[in-house]
C-alpha cells in the first residue's frame, strides 16, 4: 500500500472528507476546514511556478525556515501542526493552497503569511505540491538541509 501524499500548510486548517466517490462535505471543527473556506477565484488560480525545479528547490528552503516548526521538517505534522502529506491537502488546489498561507487561519494557529513576498509563498506552495510525487514516500521526502529528523508525525 503506498503513503498517501499531499499538500499545504497550515496549523490545524482544512476539513474536507470524501464520503463514498463523489460528494465531499466540510466539517468546520475539523483540522482541515479552511481548504473548504477558500474563495472560488482564489481556488482557481494557477501557480506560476508548476513544475519548476528551481522553485521546488527555494520552496523547500522556505518551508524549512517558515513552516517545519510547526508542520515537521518532512510535512508530515507535529502537535502544533497538521500533516500536509494528507490526502485532504493533497487534492486541494495550487489556489487553495495559496490562500491558506496568505491568509493563515489564526483560530487554529495557522499565521497570517502575506508578509512574505508573492513569489516566495508560490515557492512554497510548489514545494508542497512536489510532495505529491509518486517516486517520494513520506519517509524519503527530503528538504534541502542536510539530514533532518521526522520528529512528531501526525496524520
Amino acid at each position: 500500500m503506498k503513503p498517501i501524499f499531499a499538500i499545504v500548510v497550515s496549523a490545524a486548517v482544512f476539513g474536507i472528507a470524501v464520503v463514498g466517490s463523489a460528494k465531499v462535505r466540510q466539517s468546520p471543527n475539523s483540522d482541515y476546514a479552511a481548504l473548504a473556506e477558500a474563495p472560488k477565484p482564489a481556488k482557481e488560480k494557477k501557480n506560476p511556478f508548476a513544475g519548476d525545479p528551481e522553485a521546488v528547490a527555494a520552496g523547500g528552503k522556505l518551508f524549512e525556515q517558515h513552516c517545519s516548526e510547526c508542520h515537521g521538517p518532512k510535512a508530515g505534522g507535529t502537535r502544533r501542526g497538521v500533516s500536509l502529506l494528507r490526502e485532504e491537502v493533497q487534492q486541494a488546489t495550487p489556489g487553495a493552497l495559496f490562500w491558506i498561507l496568505t491568509n493563515g487561519v489564526v483560530r487554529r494557529g495557522m499565521p497570517v503569511w502575506s508578509k512574505l513576498p508573492e513569489q516566495e509563498r508560490w515557492q512554497i506552495v510548489t514545494f508542497l505540491e512536489s510532495l505529491k510525487s509518486p517516486a517520494l514516500s513520506s519517509e524519503s521526502v527530503a528538504l534541502p538541509a542536510a539530514k533532518l529528523s521526522t520528529g512528531n508525525r501526525r496524520q
